[in-house]
Parts: C-alpha cells; structure tokens; sequence
C-alpha cells in the first residue's frame, strides 16, 4: 500500500461511535504476495498486518485502540501474537473453541471497548471465508458468534469494504456479508439424523431441531466409540464416530476410543495404529484411549460368578448344533450341570486343554424367548492364538455380547450408540448387564450407513486384501477412510454426506455420486488447473506462431488466487489429443484454450487413414464463442511431464448383494485403468495428496510426485459425481 508520510485518516459517525477508516490504494509497483506495507514519503517503510495494527492502533483518535495502559497493552500483544493460530488449518477449530470460551463473560477481547485486538481476531476468521461462514451458521461457538457478529453490525460499512477491497482480492473467499452457497458443514451441525427428537431439542427461531440424547445430563454425558483391530476405518464406521462426536460437543460429554480386541485370530497392532490414524483423519477429539483386553481379568473373575449364581454354565455342544437348538429353542443337555461341574470345565478352557477346546460359556437367560439373542448366548470360548498385546496369557476370550456391556458400564459410559442392525440384542445387552448386577447403560440406535456397489465387511474386505485384488486397505477402490481419501474425498465432504441423509433409522442405501458431488463443490473453487496430452497425441504445427518459445505467467486457477501461478510456454508447434484431431475439419477455427483463436490448414494422415500432423495459422483477433471445439495443448518442448492417469471402477458389479449371494460371484473383472499422458512442466512441483483439475478431463490427486523424468508422475482420477470415470 502507498502513503503518505501520515497515512490518511477518514473520521466518520458509525451508530454513533468515531471509527478510524484506513483504505489506502494498493500499490501496484510491488508484488502481488508481498507482505502487507506502508511506504512513506521519506523512504520508511513498515511490513506485516500485525506490525500496521500496532502503528494504526498509536496513531488512531480511537479512546484505548490500543490499550489504556501497559497492562491492555501487552495483552493486545498476546492477542496479536496468536492470532495467526486461525490461518493454520489443524488449529482452526481448536483456536475457535479457545477464543470462545475466553469471550463467555467478555464483550470485546481486552478491557471494555474495540481495539486492534478485537480487529486482528475479527479479521484472521473472515479470512478462512467458508470455513468460518460455516461454524459461524451452526452456531457451535455462541460467544465466538455473538461477539463476531456485533462487530460487524457495529462497524459493517467499513469491515465491508476492508474485505470487499482487499480479502476477496487475495482469493480469501467472498466478502463476509455475502451469501455463501454449497459450503461444507462441520460436525455440529448433525441435525435430523434420527427421528428421536423432544420439544427441547427445538431452536426457537424455527431451525430444524436438534438430535437428543434420551436422559442426557449436560456435562455428564460419556460416550465410546469402540472399532475392533481387524481392519481400517471405512466409510460406515464414520458415521458412528461422527454421530459420537456430535453428541459430546453438544452435551459437553467426553468419548473414550475402545478397542474391542477380543478376537486375536483377526486382530494385529497394525490395525490398532491405522484406525487411531483414521479417527484423528475425521477429526474425533477423545479423552483417552483403552482396550477390552484391559479388563480380562475382571472380566473372567464376572465369568466365574455368573457360574456360581446359576446364571452361566459351560457347555461343549458341537458349534452347528448348537446353533441348531437356539433356533429351534432346544435347552442344551449341559444347561443344568453342577456349579461343580462347570468350574470344573471352566479351568480346562482356561488351560486350552483338549477338552476345554471342546467347551463355551453360556448364559442362562431363556431359550424359548421369542427374540433369539436370549437364547443362551455364548460369553467365553477357547482360542490359542497369541493376542496381539498381551502374547499367549489366555487361551480364553469374551465374546462382544459379553464384554461389551460389562465394560461400557464399568467406564462410566452413559450412552452406548450402535447401528439399527443391533436392534434385536438390545434386550440381550440390557439383560447381560442386569445379571452382571451392573448399572443400565442407555443405548441410541442409529441408521447404518450402506452404499452402491460396496462390501462394507471387514471379512469380505480382507479377502480382496489376502487375494491380491487391491494394493492394500488405503487402495482407492476400497471404502475404507484412508482409501477414499486417497482417491481424492475431502473429509468435509464426507461429513456433510453424512449430515444429510436425514432421520430415517432405516438401512439407507446410498449413492456414491452423492457424495461425490458435495466433494466436487468443495475442491472446484480452488484446486489449481493443469494441462495433460494423452499419449496417442498428434503434432499441430502453427506456421505463424512463435518460432522461439515464449514463456508467460498464467493463474493456476482464473477465480482463486491462492492456487498461485504456472509458467506456460507457447511455440509453433504443439501437441493436441489424438481424439481432437479426428474432430477437427480443415479451414475449421478452433480455440487453444489459454492462447486464442486458430485455423486449420491441412491434414495429413498415413497410408492407413490415420491423422499424423496439423498444420495451421494462429487467428488470435477471432472470437471464442464462434468456435466449437475447445482444444487443450502442450509445446513441444524436452520439458513435459509423464503422466500415468488411473481410473477406478467398482470391484463388484452388481449394487446390492441379496442374502446369502456371494461377493466373489459378482467380481468386476476390470477395476483400474492406467493410461499415458504428457502434463505441463509445471506439474513437477505438485505434492502427494494435492488435488488438480486436467482441463477438459476432469480432477485428479497426486498419488506419486515427480521424482526423475524416468518415472511418472501418477494422478488418480476423481469421481465428479455425474459419469463414471472408468471403463464400464
């Protein structure tokens, strides 16, 4: 910014308080990035917002802009100091929740009128633009809210123009008074997900209502989300995490993460560290951390009480005919052995003796109730295997139905949330914990989350592992967190997916283009745009066009700034996708997108009919929208790229599995495709994980960078939500 040796000041009555108003012009000598600056007449200069707060807030006529005293003064200064916290995007809600709990009582940030303070914080969240827009119509941060918004009633003309003149200039985002359309949801704002709503869940300015915990006390809600190690996070696993979450931040609850690690045939560390990867992934904040096995003492010392009440007792009934009699409501010839009988048995499953293989535990509850999870279900079997954390100690495990509900209550938790799929073994649950002589736990059901053409089992999705069918749990065709990510998902999408699929408990079954639609808004605005060639390309030779490359600085993104920039060359001879050739006519006009107008010539093609050149002149003066082919193109240049595209199908083909079908019948036999192209040399730069647009082909993530002209860089393509991105 340009000034004068005192930068200009402009008095003016805002809802009757002077306000200091400062728009100076920007400068247009220096570089677009540079730092924020006020040159004066005599040569000085100061850099950096902050550093021109602090000299605006000594100069200002504003009473205390900088403090009353030494105190208000240096407390501004810490204010300054944190501020950047909001640009860092893993802090931003964490920063969010501080700043809000520190303005509960507070009308501004430091003493009792607006400073440079107030001005710092105000503006580092209009800055995120959508992000900030996004928490600040749900609400979540009331303080944060209510002091944001009165500053902006307060002094809106000039905050307007402040962000209307330089933010959305910076490709921030829109003015913070604009309306802000398709942008992504946080978690608090999971309304409607289940029909069990009250009268107090209810806004009173007419908003939808919100999702009430039955008997909830604010502060004393204790939640778990508890994944078995037997595989990665996946999609369905998400929204009880998510839902978790929801509830703990609105009651101001705590959720403990739980492994469920009862079953060491399936379970291993590597599983145990890629879920706590995929829970910080979706941004679940947890208190602590514990396992079921922590309680495989307790938990057998409960088994031998059981049997010595009469409530349980061991039973070596063949596993097939066992299930046989809990369906048909057959008591078990061993339901009525001794006490003595049963710890007899017992210590043999506890040794892993031959004959304490044979042998479970069951409880007693009733085998002729009409719902057949009371059927006697069975609380411990044998299993010699190793557990992956505690070695060969046991040789005996609890099942889920047992430990679940003993566990939940000895943690103190309040609420249990399961899938409707638990429906029926609710009463089990509740029945297992009144035995136990433990306190009930309440349990929230919620709808299981199902998509299209998905296997959402661990077993099935083990398989496809173990088979060699993918590259492992993150492969992109999997709908496990780190697969989808992979692929190109932004997690913000995957949250406002869930959000919307609204209060039916009933098992949804739901459309990847969906999700894929809501991801597409979300990276369109602002993933920078690059230029590949297929492989199969045809040489354009332009016979007016520049005979010495010339090189010029383009925006990677024409609407976003902060994409930044990409050198393009241009030359007299180009390449163009062999596609686009076998369209074009000759004497046709057509556009070089980022170049202009030109016109074809001549054709030339091989003995077989086949296009091997253009040649053509440049018509820059002609207009663009009087062509009707839009061609993408690269110079021919040492300088290109190789590119490996790769596409993805589903792996099975059928949307739907019917009961009892096998997967491994409806196996799509083709599920990726891999094809070469050329991309502009700018794309050495891009990083793992950074997602592009290829213009006229769609997005993509880099999945493996530039690293030597030898090996390619490698780009999945994503799912836009309209077509299928990969051969049928």
């Amino acid at each position: 910014m340009g000034s004068q040796s005192k930068p200009q000041r402009q008095k003016k009555e805002i809802n009757g308080c002077k306000a200091f108003r400062n728009s100076p012009p920007i400068e247009a000598s220096l570089p677009p990035d540079s730092a924020p600056t006020f040159l004066f007449s005599d040569g000085l200069q100061l850099h950096g917002a902050y550093v021109l707060l602090r000299y605006i807030g000594r100069v200002s006529s504003l009473s205390n802009f900088y403090g009353k005293n030494a105190i208000e003064s240096s407390q501004i200064d810490e204010w300054l100091d944190y501020a950047p916290e909001l640009s860092l995007g893993s802090a931003f809600e964490s920063a969010c929740r501080y700043v809000d709990e520190y303005l509960e009582k507070r009308t501004f940030l430091v003493g009792h009128s607006l400073s440079i303070a107030d001005i710092a914080i105000w503006s580092g969240l209009a800055g995120t633009g959508k992000r900030w827009e996004s928490l600040r119509k749900s609400k979540k941060y009331q303080n944060l809210v209510r002091w944001f918004n009165s500053i902006l009633a307060e002094y809106s003309d000039a905050l307007n123009e402040v962000t209307a003149t330089y933010v959305s200039k910076k490709g921030l985002g829109k003015p913070v008074a604009a309306k802000l359309k398709d942008q992504p949801v946080s978690v608090n704002q999971f309304k409607n997900l289940n029909s069990d709503t009250s009268e107090k869940g209810k806004a009173g300015n007419g908003s939808s209502p919100e999702v009430d915990l039955p008997d909830a006390e604010f502060g004393m809600v204790r939640l778990r989300f508890a994944p078995e190690p037997s595989g990665y996070l996946h999609i369905g696993h998400s929204k009880a995490a998510l839902l978790n979450q929801y509830f703990a931040e609105r009651y101001h609850g705590q959720i403990t993460v739980r492994f469920d690690d009862t079953n060491p045939a399936k379970e291993s560390n590597e599983f145990v560290d890629n879920l706590l990867k995929d829970i910080e992934t979706l941004g679940i904040k947890y208190e602590q951390i514990t396992y079921t096995s922590d309680y495989f003492p307790e938990l057998m010392e409960m088994a031998e009480n059981l049997i010595s009440q009469g409530k349980a007792y061991v039973d070596d009934t063949p596993r097939e005919q066992m299930q046989k009699e809990r369906m048909d409501g057959i008591e078990s010839k061993c339901r009525n052995n001794s006490v003595e009988e049963n710890m007899k048995l017992w210590k043999e499953m506890i040794a892993g003796s031959e004959r304490g293989l044979q042998c479970c535990i069951r409880g007693k509850l009733d085998m002729q109730d009409p719902n057949k999870s009371l059927r006697d279900p069975v609380y411990y079997r044998c299993n010699p295997i190793p557990h992956h954390r505690i070695g060969s100690k046991y040789k005996v495990y609890p099942t889920y139905d047992f430990a679940c509900p003993f566990v939940d209550a000895i943690e103190g938790i309040t609420h249990a949330l399961r899938s409707s799929e638990y429906h029926d073994r609710n009463a089990q649950y509740h029945r297992i914990q009144e035995d136990m002589g433990l306190r009930k736990v309440r349990i929230y059901e919620f709808s299981r989350l199902n998509l299209v053409y998905t296997l959402l089992s661990k077993r099935k999705l083990l398989w496809f592992v173990q088979n060699g069918k993918v590259d492992g749990w993150d492969d992109p065709r999997f709908p496990t967190v780190q697969g989808i990510v992979r692929r190109g998902l932004k997690i913000e999408a995957l949250i406002q997916f869930i959000v919307e699929q609204g209060a039916s408990k009933n098992l949804n079954l739901m459309e990847w283009d969906k999700l894929w639609n809501i991801n597409k808004k979300i990276i369109d605005p602002v993933c920078p745009r690059h230029t590949a060639v297929i492989a199969e390309r045809v040489l354009f030779t332009l016979s007016d066009g520049p005979e010495k490359p010339v090189v010029r600085i383009i925006p990677r993104h024409k609407k976003y700034e902060g994409a930044g920039e990409k050198a393009t060359t241009f030359t007299n001879r180009i390449w163009i996708d062999h596609a686009d050739a076998e369209s074009i006519s000759v004497d046709e006009e057509v556009t070089l997108m980022d170049w202009g107008n030109a016109i074809v010539k001549a054709i030339e093609r091989d003995q077989d009919g086949n296009i091997t050149q253009l040649t053509g002149v440049l018509h820059l003066e002609g207009s663009v929208k009087t062509t009707k082919l839009k061609l993408t193109w690269l110079p021919e240049t040492d300088e290109l790229i190789n590119l490996t595209l790769v596409e993805f199908n589903y792996l099975i083909t059928k949307k739907k599995l019917e009961e009892g079908e096998d997967f491994i019948d409806v196996l799509n036999p083709c599920t990726k495709k891999e094809i070469a192209a050329y991309g502009d040399s700018n794309m050495r730069n891009l990083q793992r994980g950074e997602i592009l647009q290829l213009e006229r082909k769609g997005y993509f993530r880099c999945d493996v960078p530039y690293i030597r002209p030898s090996k390619p860089v490698v780009l999945f393509a994503i799912p836009d939500g309209r077509q299928q991105t990969c051969m049928k």
